[in-house]
């Protein structure tokens, strides 16, 4: 038996074996007689195709090899080689002698052959002899066949399902049904030769006549002998696989020159496509660069503005779209700029892989440029985070002077009103001496509760002051009122002075008064006054940020609280002094006129105020408890979004500090560090519940109106920018693998170099960085074997570390050893395959290259070359010299 596994290993040197195909030529069975006959037609035929290059032939296959010699003769033709010398005699001992120095060379050739010995060739055993033979042709006419690497039996098929996919009804998928009908043949034919098959003209149905046509051009122009018979073919359930290869096999080396347009063909395409999608990743990048730099530029206007709103409802409008911003528009725009860095490294490692320039976006795209953008973007968009909470500050603290101005302002309205009258009446013309001594002394009743409204006064106008150096919309009115104010205020000091003047004029005439009269207003009045800013401080506004200031403010109401025992006894003995002059009047049957000369404050009105303003304690109480139970439960928000903060803000340190060492310390092959990566950053992104939950406290945190936080230092724009650079970080650190990959397949770096090149890189990176100084660099170039002056380093310098930055990336390092170790498609060579495809001239022309090359590389390739101008010039001709050198950066395309 034949062992045909030694046909695929051939190339590798030494005795090998060839694959076994099928068991056709087992010693204890027979061949299948419609097969046998194809057999010997086709490999009698083969034979005397190349015996015929030496003058003869055979026609009986098992007995004309009997002898050896002839046998001898075909393997010297067919190997181009001199054999051992044969013996000429008619003995049986010659002839397998002979038989045996050619099955000798045989298995020099590496061919093994199992169950096959020269006695049975010699006794011309027709099974062993077509077994032999096979074995010759697929050592010396299939195994070399190589294509897109497939060799032999595959190859040859590959081949022809290449060569035949254009045309309809043939479908090669083996070398025995698909060829019945005759129409592989003829396509093959046909493709390499249009001007010899009128393949239109065939029809499926008639296979007898596409084989007879086929065979016929084949022996006629393409000088292939007639190996089979149409009608053993046709009448054939499933014909013969090694008559059909080894006629197959004869076509396949008369276009062997065609095979290598094919293959030049096959050259450029590979370059062109390499070309176009850089060009299309180039193009992508662009877009999403602009679209990027477009948001930034329309997003930090809306930052920047500062535009101020009247209320605070106005700018928590603003604010909530601020969130929103911050939630729902920005992240998107953070993945976008990730995946643009992530896009440009995968280029640029491309472009250095496949020998062409780096990239160079155009002005004002660069990475560095979008991270120039984004850090001016975070920066605009701190400052108006900052302004909108100080913005609400001012206007809380606003709305609450304007209120409290209007309720000073009203109370202080509502005293004055009817003053200006009473000040100017001339009552005391005709009162008696008594009623002007009662006159007078109402009038320094009067000017005590006066001065005692002075204060007031002040505050109302220091409040104003206030809004108007705060900026309050409504400042006009507020100063509209003031003024008013202040000139009434005046008017009344000088009505007051010129009416005490007139009483004082007259006094002399007032001798008697009631001095219970005047005790009682005396002090009346200052208790009164005392009971009105009691209630005005109890209705008083405030606003406070924490629990000191409310505790502060509950010390101070416990503090007034304690002073009501003492105010009670007062307004007790006020009431008593009223009560005296009743019990005198009634003593002395004195009939009193009415109401208290000396003052207008009754004890009805005291003993009104006083039950509004006891009214008003546990109100203000109430109050008071309401606010410490908010700054209470601020805290609580305070602790809340620390615990989480500084959880948060721990773990992101923790892994930045790990994804630090894992970039720099990766075990195992590369595609274990990715799928380690990978796994990594799945852990990283399951952390995102937590990132939302401290978002949700921090929204609660604004909602409260919280401005600070003595539980934390971290603040959740630091969490936020600590988040983003850690997915970052991963991101890259990812790409950086995926980048060591390509580059590893592409060159074909084994995995035990990287390990090398990563220990020795490791080694001189001192600072564990990932990234090391030109000194370090250089201390690495002569430990790896480099000896270099200073014009070689800085050679090489130029190559790892094009944009001077001062240091070299591992990246770098693994593409410039890749660089000087292995090789790439060159300029030179794409212009060798181009002039394949042009058959020697030094232009080529449109119609050569739609018919060479696929249709869209065929025109990517017309469109981009320049018309030829060389003096061999014909009509349409194209330089394809110096597309081929553009394509390698060496000139303009």
């Amino acid at each position: 038996m034949v062992d045909y596994h030694a046909a695929n290993n051939q190339s590798t040197g030494g005795p090998q074996t060839y694959m076994e195909q099928e068991n056709d030529w087992d010693r204890d069975l027979l061949l299948d007689p419609a097969w046998e006959k194809q057999q010997r037609k086709t490999f009698t035929a083969w034979c005397n195709s190349h015996l015929r290059k030496s003058g003869t032939q055979i026609e009986n296959i098992e007995e004309d090899f009997r002898d050896g010699l002839k046998l001898m003769l075909l393997l010297e033709v067919i190997s181009g080689e001199r054999l051992p010398k044969p013996e000429r005699g008619k003995m049986r001992v010659h002839k397998i002698n002979n038989v045996n120095k050619a099955l000798d060379f045989i298995a020099s050739k590496g061919v093994k052959l199992v169950s096959i010995g020269a006695e049975e060739i010699v006794d011309g055993n027709a099974k062993m002899t077509l077994g032999m033979i096979w074995t010759i042709i697929l050592r010396f006419a299939i195994q070399d066949i190589s294509v897109e690497e497939t060799s032999a039996k595959e190859g040859l098929l590959l081949w022809c399902q290449r060569k035949t996919a254009p045309y309809k009804n043939v479908n090669v998928q083996n070398f025995h049904i698909s060829w019945k009908d005759g129409l592989a043949f003829n396509a093959l034919i046909h493709r390499h030769r249009p001007d010899l098959i009128d393949y239109d003209s065939l029809r499926k149905d008639d296979p007898v006549t596409n084989l007879n046509n086929a065979f016929e051009v084949a022996e006629k122009h393409l000088d292939i002998p007639k190996m089979l018979d149409a009608e053993d073919i046709v009448g054939t359930l499933r014909p013969d696989e090694k008559a059909i290869m080894t006629y197959v096999s004869c076509f396949y080396h008369a276009f062997s020159g065609a095979q290598k347009a094919e293959t030049a063909a096959n050259r450029i395409c590979k370059v062109l496509a390499v070309n176009q999608e850089n060009e299309q990743m180039m193009e992508d990048y662009e877009k999403l660069a602009s679209d990027l730099l477009e948001w930034i530029r329309r997003t930090i206007p809306w930052l920047e503005n500062r535009t101020q709103e009247k209320t605070v409802k106005d700018l928590q409008a603003r604010q909530e779209d601020f969130r929103d911003y911050r939630t729902v528009h920005k992240p998107p725009k953070v993945q976008e700029k990730c995946q643009l860095e992530i896009s440009f490294n995968t280029l640029q490692t491309k472009l250095r892989l496949n020998n062409r320039p780096a990239f160079m976006p155009s002005e004002g795209r660069m990475v560095s440029d979008i991270n120039t953008a984004w850090h001016t973007l975070e920066g605009a968009e701190k400052g108006y985070e900052e302004w909108i909470l100080s913005e609400i500050r001012r206007l809380e603290r606003l709305e609450h002077l304007a209120e409290k101005f209007h309720q000073k302002a009203a109370i202080h309205e509502s005293w004055t009103d009817g003053k200006e009258a009473m000040l100017t009446q001339k009552d005391y013309e005709t009162s008696t001496l008594s009623e002007v001594k009662a006159l007078l002394r109402k009038h320094e009743a009067f000017e005590s509760d006066l001065a005692a409204h002075q204060d007031r006064v002040e505050q109302i106008a220091a409040i104003a002051q206030e809004l108007n150096e705060l900026d309050y919309y409504d400042a006009a009115s507020v100063n509209a009122r003031c003024q008013k104010i202040c000139e009434q205020w005046d008017i009344l000091g000088s009505l007051t002075h010129r009416r005490k003047e007139s009483l004082e004029r007259t006094e002399k005439q007032l001798e008697s008064i009631d001095e219970l009269y005047l005790e009682y207003a005396k002090r009346a009045a200052p208790f009164n006054n005392w009971m009105e800013g009691a209630m005005e401080d109890l209705q008083d506004m405030f606003i406070v940020h924490n629990i000191e200031e409310i505790q502060g403010l509950i010390t101070a109401h416990e503090q007034f609280k304690s002073t009501l025992p003492e105010a009670n006894k007062e307004r007790e003995a006020i009431q008593a002094i009223q009560a005296e002059v009743q019990k005198i009047a009634q003593s002395n049957g004195i009939k009193l006129s009415g109401a208290n000369p000396y003052t207008t404050i009754t004890p009805q009105s005291i003993d009104s105020k006083w039950e509004k303003a006891m009214a008003m304690v546990p109100q203000r109480d109430t109050a008071l408890q309401d606010e410490l139970n908010k700054q209470n439960s601020n805290d609580s928000l305070r602790a809340t979004f620390a615990k989480q903060a500084n959880t948060v803000g721990a773990y992101i340190q923790a892994k930045m500090e790990e994804i630090g060492r894992i970039s720099i310390e990766m075990n195992g092959t590369l595609e274990d560090q990715l799928t380690n990566l990978q796994e990594y950053q799945k852990s990283i992104m399951s952390y995102m519940p937590e990132i939302n939950k401290l978002e949700g406290y921090h929204q609660h945190i604004q909602e409260a109106l919280i401005f600070d936080n003595q539980y934390t230092s971290y603040t959740m724009e630091h969490l936020r920018v600590g988040w983003e650079q850690l997915l970052t970080t991963i991101a890259r650190t990812i790409n950086e693998v995926e980048n060591q990959i390509l580059t590893r397949d592409a060159k074909g770096i084994s995995q035990e170099q990287l390990y090398e090149y990563r220990a020795s890189f490791n080694h001189f990176d001192k600072k564990r960085s990932g990234q090391m100084v030109s000194d370090d660099f250089r201390a690495l170039l002569i430990a790896t074997g480099n000896s270099l002056g200073d014009g070689e380093f800085n050679r090489i310098m130029g190559i790892v570390d094009p944009n001077n930055t001062g240091f070299v990336t591992f990246q770098a390092f693994i593409d410039f050893m890749s660089r000087e170790t292995t090789d790439t498609d060159t300029a030179d060579q794409v212009i060798a395959s181009f002039k394949i495809l042009a058959g020697d001239k030094n232009f080529i022309t449109a119609d050569e290259l739609r018919r060479e090359l696929p249709p869209d590389q065929a025109e990517y390739c017309i469109a981009r070359m320049a018309p030829y101008a060389g003096p061999d010039a014909v009509p349409g001709a194209l330089d394809y010299m110096s597309f081929s050198t553009a394509l390698y950066g060496e000139s303009d395309l």
